[in-house]
């Protein structure tokens, strides 16, 4: 059975797309079969894994607008066992085409119900919660939650929540949170721990025992077209993205 994991978070610049490139190199390290499909228009997670800008054709936009997939969309990145659906700003429109379609919350799911052969399916979300959010959201078995160890994070991810429980009762009753991952650790900082224990105190064992540091390496790697896996595995933020990666597959074992 493939997992289909979103990773989504209405606020911008929590670590979304460095937690969807990081993960999936992560999980394919360890033998796992990946897809990263990019759902954002921006295309960040497309020039994170080195996909040239005329190279992204076609993309997801272009299986959306046709209604048919194509699967020359499933392109082959650096990393072995981890494959991409690319974006590109083109995506934007697909926001106000899906408004007139039929059943338009389900496109993104009947698209992936057709690709076979993978372990895990990450979907990197828009910083929104619109209609590519939510037919990510109705596609997936789980949603990942990115949050920055800030005191103004905590504001959204109750509305965040609210959303997911409002897609969980009308359109995908499977949908469970997978997990929130607290990014942009700062342990020198005093504030960072307070965040920190306000989350696992509220949320409990929803938040992984991994956190993301604060890191260098990881804010250079994108520049690179490289995931900080491969531009720098020993790095802390390498360290703490394979730490995850462990933490998914052992909870996934249990359930098991």
């Amino acid at each position: 059975m493939t997992k289909i994991i979103s990773i989504a978070n209405q606020k911008g610049g929590v670590g979304k797309t460095t937690t969807t490139i990081n993960l999936a190199t992560s999980l394919s390290a360890a033998n796992r079969r990946v897809l990263l499909v990019d759902a954002d228009p921006q295309g960040n997670a497309s020039t994170g894994m080195g996909i040239e800008y005329n190279n992204r054709s076609p993309n997801l936009y272009d299986i959306i607008s046709s209604g048919i997939f194509d699967e020359s969309a499933l392109k082959k990145t650096i990393v072995p066992n981890l494959d991409i659906i690319t974006a590109n700003t083109n995506l934007a429109a697909s926001e106000i085409e899906l408004a007139s379609v039929e059943r338009r919350e389900f496109v993104i799911s009947n698209i992936l119900s057709k690709i076979k052969n993978y372990d895990y399916i990450l979907i990197d979300c828009p910083p929104a919660l619109g209609l590519l959010t939510i037919n990510s959201l109705v596609a997936s078995n789980s949603i990942i939650v990115p949050l920055q160890s800030e005191f103004f994070a905590l504001e959204g991810i109750s509305s965040l929540m609210n959303s997911v429980q409002l897609i969980k009762e009308n359109y995908n009753p499977g949908l469970e949170v997978e997990g929130i991952l607290l990014t942009m650790v700062d342990k020198r900082n005093s504030l960072s721990s307070l965040v920190e224990k306000d989350v696992r105190e509220h949320f409990g064992d929803t938040v992984y025992e991994t956190t993301i540091p604060r890191n260098v390496k990881i804010s250079e790697a994108p520049s690179h077209g490289k995931p900080a896996i491969l531009y720098d595995v020993n790095c802390s933020g390498s360290m703490a993205y394979i730490s995850l990666a462990r933490e998914i597959i052992n909870k996934e074992g249990l359930k098991k």
